[in-house]
């Protein structure tokens, strides 16, 4: 078998998976009483109160499973990257379902849980020959961060989880936003494996195999968790799940040494933290705000925008910039 028939076998194969098990995470959370605290600010939302959470788990087994099939380094510091994340939302949701309320832990422990996370794989990077402190971009350019590549690391993973957790507000936002990013990424790593094996370096072709099919595992589980969880969902992702996400937009990113393109694949998920960041700016320096309501998401439905509606619009801006982010990651 030719060897990039394996990715779309892995795709097909992470597909059937979270189709399979989906059924039995909705069936345990209810079980478990695993149901979501709505804002009660937020009512358009009222209708939400009680459904499942945790379905994270859905694309969490398949991305977590295939990916150590096709051993590399890569692929298990990503899978066990967000792993990591996904403990750490888990502790978020558990805290929110056992006392019945939207606050899960406290800020800062969150964000401790999330810098000691970081660090970790920042002293990885740094130390991988793979990567060092070097950083791509668009005609051949490259800026060398040397050891500051940690720091840069722990900063693009807290954004970006945080990123994608504030985008988890409707009925498939984050997910089908995130199927635009990884359609994109995997067709880059899909490249940069390819050049890779051109190149002659068996070892690197290696590792962007296995973070290709992490990549690939990690979409193909979205698109059997989107089946249950769009419009109306019968289970929520939960910050289990939008952590664990995160944690894997970055990764595909950062290994491949293009965080950059996280800006523009990810331009949704980027805009829900902008526009929260200038509505908190705005108001503490005028008192009044810019937008009805942050994120941008909630936003337009206070403007009466149907989610689902909205839900279309962050997807074909995804796409569109997930087609930049091709052609830039190219040039």
């Amino acid at each position: 078998m030719k060897d990039w028939l394996k990715i779309p076998l892995y795709f097909i194969a992470s597909v059937l998976l979270s189709v399979l098990i989906a059924p039995l995470v909705i069936k345990v959370m209810r079980k478990l009483k695993a149901k979501q605290t709505i804002l009660g600010y937020v009512k358009q939302h009222e209708a939400k109160s009680g459904t499942s959470t945790m379905g994270g788990f859905i694309f969490l087994i398949p991305a977590t499973v295939f990916p150590l099939v096709e051993f590399g380094w890569f692929s298990l510091v990503a899978v066990s990257v967000m792993l990591g994340f996904a403990i750490l939302g888990f502790l978020d949701d558990f805290i929110k379902i056992r006392f019945a309320r939207n606050l899960g832990l406290k800020p800062y422990q969150k964000i401790i849980g999330q810098l000691g996370i970081s660090v970790a794989v920042g002293y990885f990077v740094y130390a991988s020959r793979f990567i060092g402190g070097e950083i791509l971009f668009p005609l051949g350019a490259t800026l060398d961060l040397k050891w500051g590549i940690i720091l840069f690391v722990v900063l693009v993973y807290v954004a970006t989880t945080n990123s994608v957790n504030l985008t988890d507000g409707l009925d498939g936002l984050a997910g089908f936003s995130a199927v635009a990013y990884f359609i994109f990424f995997s067709l880059i790593l899909f490249f940069a494996w390819q050049d890779a094996k051109v190149s002659g370096d068996a070892e690197y072709a290696k590792q962007l195999l296995s973070l290709t099919v992490f990549s690939v595992s990690l979409l193909g589980g979205l698109f059997g968790y989107l089946v249950f969880n769009g419009y109306p969902a019968k289970i929520m992702m939960g910050d289990t799940g939008s952590l664990a996400l995160g944690a894997g937009v970055a990764s595909v990113a950062i290994f491949v040494r293009q965080p950059f393109l996280i800006a523009v694949a990810g331009i949704m998920f980027v805009w829900s933290s902008i526009s929260v960041i200038v509505q908190v700016l705005y108001f503490k320096l005028t008192k009044k705000r810019v937008f009805l309501m942050a994120p941008f998401h909630h936003h337009l439905e206070m403007k009466g925008l149907h989610e689902s509606k909205i839900v279309t619009i962050y997807f074909v801006v995804s796409m569109v910039f997930g087609c930049l982010t091709l052609l830039l990651a190219r040039l």
